[in-house]
């Protein structure tokens, strides 16, 4: 199994960093592959160096011209360079069978909508989570809820959506997730 790992570019506070070197030990030591974003620095570095040193899988994905920017992670065995942002994407959800977003910034907010989206779209059937360090997604959870309290989001969507705390309540999560119905369906709307 591999989990595509979406984090920051940026370190961010000392909290989230053990956290993250720890997720990521934890889930070589399990025996789980990671796919990520390709890059030495932040939270993508921390979290391919701490695989990498208990003998994990890791394979970066990366397009050309941050490999340009000297961005990419050097010590990888595997780094998948390709064209653009988009191809990174479908790159790691091609090779990943389930989606976690650590703490970052706009990008792995990005990168987990569009791999939670593609899900509801019924594009593929992997889970997908939040690892929740230091309460740092509750906000955006408070926001999710407000969606599906306002009718924008099904609330089966935002339940399906993993929040859990370290490696072992994720493996459990993708262990036992079942996927809900595509959200768009040929079927005839339901009668007033």
């Amino acid at each position: 199994m591999r989990i595509a790992v979406f984090t920051g570019s940026h370190a961010g506070p000392a909290s989230h960093t053990a956290a993250a070197a720890g997720f990521a030990t934890a889930l070589a030591e399990a025996g789980v592959g990671i796919v990520y974003g390709g890059g030495h620095v932040g939270m993508m570095g921390t979290v391919a160096d701490a695989a990498l040193a208990a003998g994990g899988e890791v394979i970066g994905v990366m397009p050309q011209h941050l490999v340009d920017d000297e961005v990419a992670h050097r010590g990888l065995p595997r780094l998948d360079v390709v064209g653009s942002m988009h191809e990174r994407k479908a790159r790691m959800t091609e090779l990943a069978d389930a989606f976690v977003a650590l703490p970052g910034a706009a990008g792995t907010l990005e990168e987990l909508f569009e791999a939670w989206t593609w899900g509801m779209l019924g594009l593929h059937a992997k889970p997908a989570a939040l690892l929740d360090v230091d309460g740092f997604w509750q906000p955006l959870l408070a926001q999710l809820r407000r969606m599906v309290d306002d009718g924008y989001l099904d609330a089966r969507r935002l339940d399906a959506l993993g929040v859990v705390g370290d490696t072992g309540e994720l493996l459990r999560f993708v262990e036992t997730y079942e996927h809900p119905p595509r959200k768009w369906t040929s079927a005839p709307p339901p009668a007033p």
